[in-house]
């Protein structure tokens, strides 16, 4: 199988210059790798013609964020499978070698995420992807390893391979023929949970969502956009509520619909509590773009609603902050 790394770059010289360099050493005996640039202002192309002239470029017109981003590169690249890589992660020895096994040996597998850890220590599981993404009742996402901000240490008990609901955009990889057919990202997330949705239509199609724990790398985490960030805040809250309203079955629609804008709500509070206003005002911004978008994703749904994969999970939020619940393992 061909297989391609594809990084997406944005003013991120500093990041290739860190990065890139086990990325090419780890990575070119199995993949060809990719520098997907989203219209940047540094000299990040220089940098990478100058000092990795193997790595091949693709230049943006625009920053179309992630998903325009990716889009638009992945029309030029040919290969069996994409990694969708992002520009803050270090790899592995050997990391490929398991993953690609999975794709050979499953053909209905048609997306797979390695363990993510994190870079800044790398005892514990990272905050985007860790050991595999969930959904719980009402659409919000969570993982094992990492339950809302509650990061558990690796001690081998994620070492596993399973299937998972979806794998996290800061290491993804999928099959090419999968992406075109789904139509790639929808592009009205621009950045954040758009690798949920394209999952959630992923397993719509009968497709399979696997986590390989033999792989892993090391990520970063907020080094585009940082978690304090209340740009960031409204896109989490904003995508969580248009995957809901685009991917949730009609028998549970309104229900889960009426039942987030409520603990939204209740998460806005806590922000004031907190001290934090400014991501309770991301809040109420991120519903407003969200009753702005309702009847446009509504009608995206009529699309995509004739069969829907909605594996349905007791309230994280409860098991949280209610029953004290921060390990994967301690969910019920």
């Amino acid at each position: 199988m061909k297989t391609a790394i594809v990084i997406l770059n944005w003013n991120g010289k500093k990041l290739l210059e860190q990065f890139l360099p086990s990325i090419v050493n780890f990575s070119s005996d199995e993949a060809e790798v990719y520098v997907a640039d989203n219209a940047s202002t540094d000299d990040s192309i220089h940098f990478i013609k100058q000092n990795y002239p193997s790595v091949k470029i693709i230049q943006n017109t625009t920053n179309g964020g992630y998903a325009k981003g990716y889009n638009d590169a992945l029309q030029h690249i040919n290969a069996d499978i994409y990694c969708l890589l992002n520009s803050d992660i270090e790899v592995t020895q050997n990391w490929l070698t398991p993953i690609l096994k999975v794709f050979k040996d499953e053909k209905s597998t048609a997306i797979v995420q390695p363990k993510l850890l994190d870079f800044k220590d790398k005892t514990k599981f990272e905050y985007a992807g860790a050991g595999g993404g969930f959904i719980d009742l009402y659409g919000y996402p969570y993982c094992r390893g990492r339950v809302f901000n509650h990061l558990e240490t690796d001690n081998g008990q994620f070492n596993d391979t399973t299937t998972i609901f979806w794998a996290s955009g800061a290491c993804l990889f999928i099959r090419s023929e999968v992406y075109h057919h789904l139509n790639g990202f929808d592009e009205d997330y621009f950045a954040h949970q758009e690798e949920i949705d394209l999952c959630w239509r992923a397993q719509n199609e009968g497709y399979t969502i696997k986590y390989v724990g033999s792989s892993t790398v090391f990520h970063v985490g907020g080094a585009t956009l940082q978690e304090t960030n209340p740009h960031k805040t409204f896109l989490n809250f904003r995508n969580s509520l248009l995957n809901v309203v685009k991917n949730v079955p009609k028998q549970w629609f309104l229900f889960v619909i009426f039942s987030r804008l409520i603990l939204d709500g209740i998460a806005g509070l806590k922000f004031i509590l907190e001290l934090r206003p400014i991501h309770t005002w991301a809040i109420i911004k991120a519903h407003f773009s969200f009753y702005k978008n309702f009847f446009k994703f509504l009608s995206k749904r009529r699309v995509l609603q004739k069969k829907s994969n909605y594996n349905l999970h007791t309230s994280i939020v409860w098991q949280y902050f209610g029953l004290g619940r921060k390990k994967f393992e301690n969910l019920r």
